[in-house]
């Protein structure tokens, strides 16, 4: 649709640009990029960010794979609200229906930071039955200690502030800003097209509100509670320098699933698979080897 159209000439340098295409999914119209041919690999990014994440990792997957990376609902380009909001189990419902509009079953689901959240709640809750789960630098475990009553409380008080979402926005549009935020809070150095795409999402009051949104409704007590429940293989990759989530919290979901395994990535932030996607794409698909989710 020519309204399809103009929204993504906002950004006419948006990565892997000719992939995109809006589905219709329920309430959601949803922004998705598909490259590549083969068994499907369904991409998740996390809180904040949105496809241009992928710009270095899908298309090295796409020389194995059919990738399908949509903006998750509340962020980039896609727009609606699924039924039961910005919610853990909502995304996960949200992200089951646009695989149904695309009559597509994922044999591998990849998700980063809160996606890989969304990726085990899909296999959990039998949304998808991939033939395994790889969480990136994943945020699936709660916040330890006094930050565990602190940021839900924080995130929500931030929800109920319509003015906190544009406050954000103009903060990001700051010179500079954004590239010292990303670099205390992941302990990634990305490089400069990358710092762009994220300047211009935090710089847009509804991307930062849905993100917000996502935070002050997620609970992460419930997916550790149901992680025994996975029954897929589960491997997690983590940047041993991430400064937002610890090693030790992926150690800690692996503990809760059968079989699961931890490697840990020397030298890389929570941005791993911007900052190396050739070393993030050789475990990918060495572990879809492992799992039959493509052929050796």
């Amino acid at each position: 649709m020519l309204s399809d159209q103009l929204q993504l000439d906002g950004v006419a340098d948006w990565p892997n640009r000719d992939a995109s295409r809006f589905v219709e999914a329920g309430a959601l119209r949803f922004h998705v990029q598909v490259m590549g041919s083969g068994p499907a690999l369904l991409l998740l990014h996390g809180t904040g960010a949105a496809t241009h994440s992928w710009r270095g990792l899908a298309p090295l997957l796409a020389e194995h794979f059919t990738v399908i990376a949509p903006d998750l609902p509340g962020h980039g380009f896609t727009r609606g609200r699924p039924a039961g909001g910005l919610t853990m189990p909502a995304m996960a419902g949200a992200v089951g229906a646009l695989m149904r509009s695309l009559a597509v079953a994922p044999a591998l689901i990849v998700g980063h930071s809160a996606g890989a959240a969304i990726a085990s709640r899909m296999a959990i809750d039998g949304l998808a039955a991939p033939a395994g789960v790889i969480g990136l630098n994943p945020a699936m475990m709660p916040f330890p200690g006094i930050a565990a009553r602190l940021f839900p409380g924080l995130a929500r008080l931030l929800f109920v502030n319509p003015f906190a979402p544009h406050f954000f926005a103009g903060l990001a549009r700051q010179p500079g800003e954004v590239k010292r935020f990303l670099g205390r809070s992941t302990g990634s150095r990305i490089d400069q097209a990358g710092l762009d795409h994220y300047a211009r999402l935090f710089g847009t009051a509804a991307h930062v509100a849905g993100a917000i949104t996502m935070m002050a409704d997620w609970d992460l007590d419930a997916l550790a509670r149901d992680l025994p429940r996975l029954a897929v293989p589960l491997l997690l990759l983590h940047g041993a320098g991430d400064a937002m989530v610890p090693v030790s919290a992926a150690r800690d979901a692996a503990a809760l699933v059968p079989g699961a395994r931890v490697d840990v990535l020397p030298g890389l932030g929570h941005l791993a698979h911007e900052e190396d996607p050739a070393l993030v794409a050789r475990h990918i698909l060495a572990f879809a080897e492992q799992t039959g989710a493509r052929a050796p």
